[in-house]
């Protein structure tokens, strides 16, 4: 006689469970891509947009990609 009380006490669980596991394993899943997102980014190098105009400048006169007339006709421009 208990028998219809107690299919319809555990009905809920039947579509609780593979929609549990369903969202489970997707958050594993987004889990592993942000990981990798994140680690492919690089953390150890400098970003270009962190440097300021004067660093840039620094940088290029350096590197000799410009002389030094220029070096300083740019950082005056910039001071």
């Amino acid at each position: 006689m208990m028998w219809p009380m107690y299919g319809w006490g555990f009905g809920w669980f039947w579509w609780l469970m593979p929609m549990a596991m369903v969202a489970f394993w997707g958050l594993v899943i987004c889990g592993i891509v942000v990981l990798v997102r994140r680690g492919s980014r690089g953390y150890g190098r400098t970003d270009s947009r962190s440097e300021s105009a004067l660093d840039i400048l620094k940088r290029r006169y350096a590197a000799g990609e410009i002389n030094k007339q220029e070096f300083e006709e740019k950082k005056k421009d910039l001071s």
